[in-house]
């Protein structure tokens, strides 16, 4: 009885985040897939027509070329926003104020919009106003100013360079925790042995802190699958179309095209193609974890 009544109070105390996933998940989850059936427009007008968006989607070019264009954008943003977080987080993991301090600088972008970052970026990109290529050109890393939204690979950097100085501090953040939370006699003991630094973060550091590299690891590349702001002000999909993420080619089919259906079966495809991707990487973790 006494168990029952503590199952009971749990899900009382559950209840207000059930009922925000049921309402603002789970609802408008179920209503895109049944809106992907059908060939509903903003213009008004919708009628069943089964597997016809999904067919026309896996036969788009432009989508087609947008989902390739957006996994190259997360394989390439993922390892460098893992690899800088994690070095940056080994650098300030201590405690002394200095380090506090560096450590609340490089966090500070993640608390501004992506939009007004994406927006202050492209300024800084401008080859007639903006300070980045002066200062390329003044280092002499770069012989000549760099137009970078007339080019797809220069595009892409720039917005890599752009994400990556927004949100690296949040995986920081995060390892920041994780090595900290290593119980200290762990650490003693490997001095005792002669353990070098490198030696340590390879046999502790980094085993004991797995499971945050999986965290992190899965909001970036679920973050980067699902890129539009950074596009949208920074390349509006260009140079021809070239930089066009899938969900940016959701918003045209959806929004300017008004083909609500057509985009509602294009988000379905891509929310598979994430969980897919999720599930094998926690797979792949567990099983090297029980290695």
């Amino acid at each position: 009885m006494k168990r029952r009544n503590g199952n009971l109070l749990g899900l009382v105390y559950m209840a207000p985040a059930l009922l925000f996933v049921a309402v603002f998940v789970l609802y408008p989850f179920e209503q895109l897939i049944l809106t992907s059936f059908t060939s509903q427009s903003l213009l008004g007008g919708s009628r069943f027509i089964g597997l016809a968006n999904y067919l026309q989607a896996f036969h788009d070019p432009t989508f087609l070329r947008a989902l390739g264009f957006t996994i190259k954008y997360t394989v390439i943003i993922t390892p460098i926003l893992m690899i800088l977080g994690y070095l940056l987080a080994l650098l300030t993991a201590s405690n002394r104020p200095v380090l506090q301090f560096a450590r609340g600088v490089i966090f500070m972008p993640v608390v501004i919009g992506l939009g007004a970052s994406s927006l202050l970026w492209y300024w800084l990109f401008d080859q007639q106003v903006g300070l980045f290529d002066k200062a390329l050109v003044d280092l002499h890393i770069a012989s000549k100013m760099i137009v970078w939204w007339t080019d797809a690979n220069w595009a892409l950097s720039g917005v890599i360079i752009s994400v990556v100085w927004k949100v690296v501090g949040f995986g920081m953040l995060l390892f920041v925790a994780s090595i900290q939370a290593i119980s200290p006699d762990v650490i003693e003991a490997s001095l005792i042995d002669g353990a070098t630094y490198w030696q340590r973060v390879r046999m502790i550091y980094l085993p004991l802190t797995a499971r945050t590299i999986l965290l992190v690891t899965l909001i970036s590349a679920i973050g980067s699958m699902l890129a539009f702001d950074q596009f949208y002000i920074m390349t509006l999909g260009g140079p021809i179309g070239q930089t066009f993420t899938a969900v940016y080619w959701m918003y045209q089919s959806s929004f300017i095209s008004f083909k609500l259906g057509y985009g509602d079966a294009q988000a379905v495809i891509l929310t598979v193609i994430i969980m897919i991707g999720a599930a094998i990487q926690i797979a792949l973790t567990a099983k090297r974890g029980q290695a």
